[in-house]
This record gives C-alpha cells, sequence and structure tokens, in this order.
C-alpha cells in the first residue's frame, strides 16, 4: 500500500512541476514578445519623429569603438541585474534598459536599410522570426539540453568581438561570410538560451531569461539584415 502512495506522490510532484515549468515559459515568451513589441514601437517613435536621423549621424560620427564599448558595458549591467537582483522593479528596469539599448544601437543599420535597400527590413524580420521558432520548436521537441555549447559560444563570442574591434582600429570590412557566421553563432545561442529556459531557469528569474532570449533574436536579426542589406549593393 506504501508502495501506491509513494507512487501517486511522485507522480503529484511530477505534475507540479510540469506545471510550474509551463508557467514559467508562458511568462518567459510573453515577456520576449514584449520585449520584441517594445523594441519595434521605439524604431518606429524613433524615425517617425526625425530622432532616429539625428542619432545615425551621431553614431556615425562617434567612434565605432566607443559605441560597442558602451553596448557591452549596457548589456553586462542589465544582464546582470536581470540575473541577481530580487526587486521585480530592478528586473524590469534591467529589461527595459536592455531594449532601449539595442534600438539605439540599430537605428544607423536601419537607416541605411531603409534607404538603400527597401524591403530588407521587413524581410530580415520575417528570415528572423521564422528562424528563431524553428530553432525553438527543436529544442522544446526534442527536450535536449544544450548546455554543451555554453563554452563553445563564449570562445565564438570574444572571437567576434575581437574581429569587429580589429576591423575598426585597421578599417577593412566584415563581409557577408561573416555575417553569415554570426548568424550560425545566433542560432546556436537562441539554441542555448531556450535549452536553459527550458531545463536551468529558477522559476523566478523569467524576465531575464527573456533579457537573454531576446538579445539572441536581436543579433541574429542585426546580421540576417545585414546580409540582406549586402546583397542590395
Amino acid at each position: 500500500m506504501s508502495e501506491i502512495y509513494d507512487y501517486q506522490g511522485t507522480q503529484a510532484a511530477d505534475r507540479d512541476f510540469l506545471e510550474e515549468r509551463s508557467r514559467f515559459l508562458v511568462r518567459t515568451y510573453n515577456h520576449l514578445f514584449g520585449a520584441i513589441v517594445a523594441f519595434a514601437a521605439i524604431e518606429i517613435a524613433l524615425f517617425t519623429t526625425g530622432i532616429a536621423q539625428v542619432l545615425a549621424r551621431a553614431l556615425l560620427g562617434t567612434s565605432w569603438l566607443l559605441v560597442i564599448g558602451g553596448f557591452v558595458l549596457v548589456s553586462w549591467l542589465a544582464s546582470r541585474v536581470a540575473h541577481q537582483a530580487e526587486s521585480k522593479v530592478a528586473q524590469y528596469a534591467a529589461l527595459g534598459g536592455f531594449v532601449v539599448a539595442e534600438a539605439i544601437l540599430f537605428v544607423p543599420l536601419l537607416a541605411v536599410a531603409n534607404h538603400f535597400a527597401p524591403g530588407a527590413i521587413s524581410s530580415a524580420g520575417l528570415v528572423t522570426i521564422l528562424g528563431f521558432a524553428a530553432l525553438t520548436g527543436l529544442v522544446l521537441w526534442s527536450r535536449r539540453d544544450f548546455s554543451f555549447l555554453g563554452a563553445l559560444l563564449k570562445w565564438g563570442g570574444v572571437m567576434a568581438l575581437v574581429a569587429i574591434v580589429a576591423a575598426v582600429i585597421f578599417g577593412f570590412q566584415l563581409g557577408t561570410l561573416f555575417s553569415v557566421a554570426m548568424v550560425g553563432f545566433a542560432g546556436a545561442a537562441i539554441l542555448y538560451d531556450t535549452s536553459s529556459v527550458l531545463h536551468h531557469y529558477p522559476e523566478d528569474r523569467y524576465v531575464a531569461a527573456a533579457l537573454e532570449l531576446f538579445a539572441s533574436v536581436a543579433l541574429l536579426f542585426w546580421y540576417v539584415l545585414r546580409i540582406f542589406v549586402a546583397s542590395r549593393d
């Protein structure tokens, strides 16, 4: 009889865990959707009001190393706060600040795409959505743990940053092959982040999980858009 009670208790515990994890996933992807909508709304407001043109000239006239350095610092602070802060207000502030920083960083690329490659933004957005959906579906369907990608992503991220800094310092262009490689990197990051959301994130860190997913989606969109812009040259 005790074995029956133990079995039933295990089943109940499993159901509770699945329900909690399901709620966590729903919260995470709701926040991700909200971040993407906020990003789009900020970009629309910037371009509608003409502020985007001012920002684009300012950013393009500034050392790109300073821009990259500032963005890396903001990204690190936002991720740290979202992962460690106990206050939900602080977590939301980190997510919001990161979305605003991404929106500002994207302005020059979006301005170039809008002027020289009409239609590239919507095409890149569609490819990004389809790619993200496919990679997310792969993780959710297979239930596989892609945490082994973590070390590769750290190494690849450092190498990509070194290449970008070298390009800025020495004045050479990172071509389409680099963008294709970064699309692959962003795809691996989405696999890793989605796997972490499914298997490893604490139940109360859905804001941090959404931030990491948004960062990977934005990275994918950036380099897909670069490929579309380059193809119109």
